[in-house]
């Protein structure tokens, strides 16, 4: 596709529906804050929210780490984005990695994070604002804020929270500790573990097996996932019955039931 956003820090791929991002600043551990990272991420899901070429996005990092999160040199001298007073501190937050925060969870496509490796700090919280993740055999992941005396301030306790729930979120929080991929899979942070060289492959294999759905109800499937969290049943069942209504008086939603009677594979056009 030739119309693809322009990235610095970053690389697009976009092949039968399915968008891979690949964070590729290995030689900073893929760091955020001293990156162009941010930029790449938000101008990602704005490209993908723009149009209907893309049904899932799969977030991925170059080399032996999925994100090691914000620059602690940087930290150390007070500079980038760590410079400055309360104010200007906050105002970088907010202008800079909150970004991300906000973008991720505006996307209205599903999100698989494949970890190849190191998801530590804002590079663990990335990966907790996927939909789904998948890690190397190798990965080690750790909210890891506190150690360097500071807190989650890209939002990402809220997106823990969410994943596995206050008493689990507070644990790791607070205590700052590493974890491995095995102990990830069992609390249930990632879905499934792979060998590193066959992560790719497994999160590709995941994707297009959701990007063969048609396009439209993928998206409206995402936005009432993300609403039961905050409707009351009542409020949650209408919006149900709202968007049931927009399947099933789409295209691809009649051409679901004729492949399906056809016993035939689907053509969606996203209508």
């Amino acid at each position: 596709m030739n119309n693809l956003p322009r990235l610095i820090d970053a690389k697009l791929e976009v092949s039968n529906r399915v968008a891979v991002l690949l964070l590729d600043r290995d030689d900073v551990r893929n760091e955020l804050t001293g990156t162009a990272l941010i930029e790449d991420i938000v101008q990602t899901v704005d490209w993908i929210n723009g149009g209907a070429a893309v049904s899932v996005l799969v977030v991925t990092g170059a080399g032996k780490a999925f994100s090691a999160g914000g620059n602690v040199n940087d930290m150390r001298d007070r500079r980038g984005s760590f410079a400055g007073d309360v104010y200007e501190v906050q105002d970088r937050y907010r202008r800079g990695i909150q970004r991300i925060a906000l973008a991720m969870h505006r996307l209205e496509v599903p999100t698989i994070a494949a970890i190849n490796g190191a998801a530590i700090g804002a590079g663990f919280d990335l990966a907790t604002m996927c939909d789904i993740r998948i890690a190397a055999d190798n990965a080690v992941f750790g909210a890891t804020f506190i150690n360097l005396g500071i807190v989650p301030g890209d939002g990402g306790a809220w997106f823990l929270q969410d994943l596995l729930g206050p008493q689990r979120a507070a644990e790791l929080i607070l205590t700052g500790r590493l974890m491995h991929a095995e102990e990830a899979l069992r609390l249930g942070i990632v879905l499934e573990m792979a060998a590193a060289p066959e992560l790719r492959t497994q999160a590709l294999q995941l994707a297009g097996s959701i990007a063969e759905k048609p396009p439209q109800a993928l998206r409206l499937a995402k936005r009432l996932l993300k609403a039961a969290r905050r409707l009351d049943l009542p409020d949650f069942l209408d919006l149900c019955a709202a968007f049931q209504g927009m399947c099933h008086n789409s295209l691809d939603h009649l051409e679901s039931v004729e492949a399906f009677l056809a016993k035939r594979p689907a053509r969606f056009q996203a209508r």
